[in-house]
């Protein structure tokens, strides 16, 4: 690890990321160009700029905003440097020391997309297309945008070196909007703000940290070698460490994210005031709720209203109060409420915010039982698997176009929960059951030790990531559909992603 570097909290302004125009607008469809290159930027006062991967040239990268059913084209474009300046294990899948390591693909998270548009993981691509992947199909992705009003993000998702690619910077922000949410008179403008919430760690000079070998013995493990889910130790916003924000006293909505590479957090108001929840993944929950604090996941994302209507003159820390939590990545940011009103406060916090078409066990086609499991590898190191398979195993889950299916994951896996994602879908969580975890790895039979709780209430929404504890079955329930093709399903602890937790499945269409 480098030597900590002590950097003061909130002594800069958070940015908000510029929001990028089209090349090309027609009445229904939009046609964008995003270049990826590498640059420096400062990310502290007291830090020299750091080197960066980034889309257009800044980190966060260009908020993308769309309305619902607008068809956008969206050319992806690589100028980034034929070699990484961040480790790379040669020895895991999809990461040989034959292929280039300025490769790059791009998955739109939450995105309900064709399937040659989701940024597989073996679609990568180089400098001007030179070299491509061996499912590289398309220069040019078609987002459809069917997806309700919500605040999905694009980025990296190529094949064994994810980590690194995010953790370089490559991620950035995209709004759907539609009437209905429109119709809801939200706090907008300069008084909806997003938080791409990140960790990083920093070398003296300011440049990243990330390591290049586990923290045990290192006897005969590959250098660099893959190291297991990484937290880093410091806590960034929007792209600068530990920021503050000038606020009125008033209603503002916070779009949040946590793109963290593994990083757990539960967010908390520092004056224990409550956060009013409004939305989740997937888009709006059914009725506003009242929380003080909430889990998220690597992926995982609110939509919250806060109101600072009675705290005028007063400083808020908005802190991370997760178990694993250290001082330096305690505070996340600082709220200073202490711009004098502009004018009334005439947005609304709506109690009900329209139905969720929800779906019932009892509709489900098929349920699939699918396990987390973790063995070693030939150097010693956690190998972490989706139901015992490896990524080039044959693809186990086949599902017809349109059906319902009830997955139940079963973690057998004795740490930190894992946040879950599944492309294409936005699904429902139906429980969290637990279960006798030695009596199922010696017979392969499950035996529930307590009844199933239902999801948090700041869950109950739609989801494309789940939380899924150790000793659990997570139930979740989806209909898989509008496209057929191959996608994938994956932990979003990306350094678990990068190395065999992650499988392939394919939507298919019958044919009678």
């Amino acid at each position: 690890m480098p030597e900590k570097i002590k950097l003061q909290k909130f002594v800069d302004e958070l940015p908000i990321p510029n929001t990028i125009s089209p090349k090309l607008r027609s009445y229904h469809s939009s046609y964008y160009e995003v270049t990826m290159t590498e640059f420096s930027q400062k990310l502290h006062r007291d830090l020299g700029p750091t080197r960066l991967w980034g889309y257009e040239g800044t980190f966060p990268g260009p908020t993308i905003e769309v309305m619902r059913n607008e068809t956008v084209f969206v050319k992806w474009m690589n100028d980034l440097p034929n070699k990484h300046f961040l480790p790379v294990d040669t020895t895991i899948h999809g990461s040989e020391i034959t292929l280039p390591e300025g490769r790059s693909v791009v998955h739109l998270h939450g995105g309900r997309t064709p399937a040659h548009s989701d940024g597989y993981p073996e679609a990568w691509f180089t400098r001007n297309f030179e070299q491509t992947g061996p499912l590289f199909e398309r220069e040019v992705y078609t987002y459809p945008n069917i997806e309700r009003a919500t605040m999905l993000w694009y980025h990296d998702h190529t094949v064994g070196i994810t980590r690194l690619n995010v953790y370089a910077g490559l991620a950035g922000l995209y709004l759907i909007r539609d009437m209905h949410e429109q119709s809801l008179n939200l706090p907008k403008g300069k008084y909806e703000i997003p938080l791409l919430i990140v960790d990083r760690s920093f070398n003296a000079d300011g440049s990243l940290y990330y390591p290049s070998k586990p923290d045990q013995n290192d006897a005969g493990l590959p250098h660099p070698s893959l190291v297991p889910p990484f937290d880093a130790d410091t806590i960034l916003v929007n792209g600068m460490v530990y920021p503050f924000l000038d606020v009125e006293p008033r209603k503002y909505r916070f779009r949040i994210l946590n793109a963290s590479n593994s990083r757990i957090l539960t967010l908390k108001l520092e004056s224990n005031q409550p956060f009013y929840q409004i939305g989740t993944d997937g888009g709006f929950l059914e009725t506003t709720i009242k929380i003080n604090e909430f889990i998220l996941m690597s992926a995982e994302r609110v939509d919250v209203i806060i109101d600072f209507s009675q705290y005028y003159g007063q400083t808020i820390v908005l802190k991370n109060v997760t178990k694993s939590a250290t001082p330096e990545t305690t505070a996340v940011m600082q709220f200073r409420v202490t711009v004098p009103l502009k004018s009334a406060d005439t947005s609304s916090l709506p109690f009900y915010l329209g139905g969720i078409n929800r779906l019932q066990r009892s509709m489900a086609n098929r349920t699939r039982d699918l396990t987390l499991i973790r063995i070693k590898d030939q150097y010693g190191r956690s190998l972490n698997l989706l139901d015992g398979k490896m990524w080039m195993d044959r693809i186990s889950e086949r599902i017809e176009l349109h059906t319902v299916e009830v997955w139940r994951i079963i973690n057998l896996i004795d740490d930190d929960p894992h946040p879950i994602h599944i492309h294409l879908v936005d699904f429902q969580i139906l429980d969290r059951q637990p279960f006798d975890v030695s009596h199922f790895q010696k017979t392969g039979n499950l035996i529930f030790t307590g009844p199933p709780t239902p999801p948090d209430p700041y869950e109950m929404g739609l989801k494309d990531t789940v939380r899924t504890p150790f000793g659990y079955v997570t139930s979740i329930i989806a209909r898989f559909g509008p496209f057929t093709g191959r996608y994938v399903w994956h932990c979003h602890m990306l350094e678990h992603e990068d190395y065999e937790m992650m499988r392939p499945f394919e939507v298919f269409k019958a044919h009678w």
